[in-house]
């Protein structure tokens, strides 16, 4: 019964996926955690070229070791939640450290670096070394959720049981589930889309269990807060006037960022707590070392 879903939704993948860097054939490890590290809350299209400029300047888990986190924010620029970067480079420390600079295989091994959780690993492992694991991103969970479950969309964490279920569904050989793994979630960023789904265009709209039931509309989701004025903004604002600085900045170069002074405070200490930025002895501030 399972094995039903399988061929047509590989059969669209081959058709219909898009020719994005890091799903080409010969593709390093490396550059296939970076970009799984970089798409985390990040639309394709904004991490392309990150992507091809990242690896361009480090192509391998070593050159970003040796260089500094400083480097590594800089380079991140403005791509957004840049203590991605700074896990990302800590991550290429401990691969050249204890993996002789080589992205270990293993999901144990994957999840044991710096910023790499389930998801990650799993991926990486999948689309790296083409082992078979549940790679449960958002698109994934909302294809299998309305699909299997009859869902409009999956609930806000991931499950036991809908890792279960992602489980049950995986072909048996390890390079065809990770080929499957790809097509569902392609499927999901191209088709079974959150809010305007093009099911005319889904190739197991046949078998869709929430087609079944009448698409059902999901429950109303929670408004995304605006970015304008928030404290994301703020930390943003000043990051930038530390990433362009060629040395210290004086605190009172960043106060006339950022008018409103108890909000910029707040933003610049979550900037020190989160070794996006340090306070330097001379009273003024410059990105980590």
């Amino acid at each position: 019964m399972i094995a039903r879903y399988h061929q047509p939704v590989l059969t669209w993948y081959e058709t219909n996926a898009r020719d994005l860097p890091w799903r080409r054939a010969g593709v390093s490890p490396w550059a296939v955690l970076v970009s799984e590290v970089m798409l985390q809350q990040t639309p394709v299209a904004r991490v392309l070229p990150a992507y091809h400029a990242w690896l361009a300047r480090w192509p391998d888990a070593p050159s970003l070791a040796a260089a500094s986190p400083a480097d590594a924010l800089r380079q991140w620029d403005r791509l957004g939640y840049p203590r991605r970067a700074l896990r990302l480079h800590a991550a290429a420390a401990v691969v050249t450290r204890r993996h002789g600079g080589r992205v270990p295989d293993t999901v144990e091994d994957l999840r044991a670096l710096p910023g790499v959780g389930r998801y990650t690993a799993a991926a990486v492992a999948s689309f790296a070394f083409g082992q078979r694991h549940a790679v449960l991103d958002t698109n994934v969970r909302r294809v299998l959720a309305r699909l299997i479950l009859g869902a409009g969309q999956p609930g806000p964490t991931v499950s036991a049981a809908e890792s279960t279920l992602a489980e049950s569904l995986l072909p048996t050989q390890p390079g065809v589930a990770a080929r499957w793994s790809v097509a569902v979630m392609e499927l999901g960023a191209l088709v079974c889309t959150a809010t305007a789904p093009r099911c005319a265009s889904c190739p197991v709209a046949g078998q869709c269990a929430w087609r079944s039931a009448g698409a059902p509309p999901a429950s109303v989701p929670r408004p995304r807060q605006p970015y304008r004025g928030t404290d994301r903004q703020c930390r943003g604002a000043l990051l930038s006037v530390l990433r362009a600085a060629p040395g210290p900045v004086a605190a009172g170069d960043l106060d006339i960022i950022w008018v409103d002074t108890a909000q910029r405070e707040r933003a610049l200490a979550s900037l020190l707590d989160d070794g996006l930025a340090q306070r330097l002895p001379c009273g003024g501030y410059a990105l980590p070392d």
